[in-house]
């Protein structure tokens, strides 16, 4: 953010060797072999394809501005076809996974964004599963899909979503760009919103999102509503159902999943959030591991070494495992300026070793880090309304305490 002055590059040139030496104390073999491949593995939905789901494409089958995509909605329960055609206008995202570009749909003028991935025939797509179950005002809204052929007879998947023009990650590097850090407002806005989307998804569908990162929170920047993106990782965790370990992008992946675990729970997605929330904060990520290694010796630089009761949480394989005695860095060091204490609170609640003590999204959502979106004056710092934050329903609220609930809901929000 600042420019660099010599401590900062003296401290960095020590956190290296700090590194360094941590690393040459690990015995790497001991570690999961997960944590050295650099490349996302896919699980395979069992269950067969089904021709009978979504729609064809008529005509078209680019991404190239001004191309255009001619498919029918409708035809099922009573409603009449309709022939829908979407200009392609730009690629704002590739990966692995395929492409996903901004278009707009001619009959009706409005933008959209169309994420394309490579379908295997033989299987369901797991994340047209899960987004058809989505109903939240802080997930992305799935509005259509259709498949799509190639010449080489290779078959596509077309998720037709609402366009978000922004997302956390661009915006924050708008501010680094401008030496500045984030308005702490925003910090407590857009942290609300994802934990509020996480609830829904933990407690009410089911599902662990496995890949939060600011890449994947949409953000409106007249608005500043947000919406959790990008369901390509995301599955519903079984207890007593082994998951892959490699999921989640690096900088944002909790211990036990770099320890190896195969039945964790949502609280990864949890810590997550505890790394996006400290990066807004900060700036810059706050631990920007170069391999799975180094990301865990960037944790432990900051945390301090894993207690054997920590470790036994994470993966019991490696309780007996010698790790270096470090200690942990106080937070408000890690900051290195002045932030209220119960932003540290919060993040050092999420930011646990052991997965069963961060605390969940609800209770997130209800800590007083939060208390200044509560208040009945709060407003953007334009003057407008703040986006729906207190609109619970009722599935979201299940189970959550009288006190709880209470102090989720200020009392002019309620009914």
């Amino acid at each position: 953010m600042a420019s660099t002055s010599s401590e900062t590059v003296a401290s960095t040139s020590n956190a290296a060797s700090s590194s360094s030496n941590i690393t040459e104390k690990l015995d790497l073999d001991q570690l999961p072999n997960e944590m050295h491949e650099m490349r996302i593995r896919d699980e395979k939905t069992t269950g067969h394809y089904d021709k009978d789901v979504g729609s064809n494409v008529i005509n078209g089958n680019g991404t190239e501005a001004g191309q255009i995509i001619t498919t029918v909605v409708g035809g099922r329960g009573g409603h009449p076809k309709q022939t829908i055609s979407y200009m392609a206008e730009r690629v704002v995202g590739t990966g692995s996974f395929g492409v996903v570009f901004q278009a707009k749909c001619m009959e009706r003028g409005e933008p959209v964004a169309i994420k394309k991935v490579l379908q295997d025939k033989r299987y369901k797509n797991r994340e047209l599963q899960i987004m058809h179950l989505l109903d939240h005002p802080n997930t992305v809204q799935l509005k259509h899909y259709f498949f799509s052929t190639t010449e080489k007879n290779e078959l596509y998947l077309n998720l037709v979503l609402e366009f978000v023009p922004e997302t956390v990650f661009r915006v924050s590097k708008h501010y680094c760009r401008m030496n500045r850090h984030m308005p702490f407002f925003y910090v407590q806005l857009y942290t609300y919103q994802i934990c509020r989307a996480l609830n829904y998804l933990h407690r009410v569908v089911g599902v662990c999102h496995r890949d939060i990162k600011p890449q994947n929170l949409l953000v409106n920047p007249q608005t500043h509503h947000l919406k959790i993106c990008d369901f390509g990782s995301a599955k519903m965790l079984v207890p007593g159902e082994p998951n892959i370990s490699y999921i989640c992008s690096r900088f944002y992946r909790a211990p036990e999943l770099i320890f190896g675990a195969t039945e964790y729970t949502t609280a990864i997605d949890m810590w997550s959030v505890g790394c996006v929330m400290a990066e807004l904060l900060l700036g810059q990520p706050l631990f920007p591991g170069e391999s799975g290694v180094d990301q865990l010796v960037e944790i432990i630089k900051k945390l301090g070494t894993p207690t054997r009761e920590e470790i036994k949480c994470m993966n019991p394989k490696y309780t007996e495992f010698k790790f270096p005695q470090i200690k942990a860095h106080p937070w408000h060091k890690i900051f290195n300026r002045k932030i209220p204490p119960e932003a540290l609170d919060l993040v050092s609640r999420l930011l646990q070793y052991s997965p069963n003590l961060r605390c969940t999204a609800i209770e997130a959502c209800a800590h007083p880090f939060f208390d200044d979106l509560r208040d009945p004056t709060a407003c953007l710092p334009n003057g407008r309304a703040l986006p729906p934050l207190f609109d619970f329903t009722a599935q979201e609220l299940a189970g959550a305490s009288p006190e709880l609930r209470q102090r989720l809901i200020p009392e002019h929000a309620r009914a």
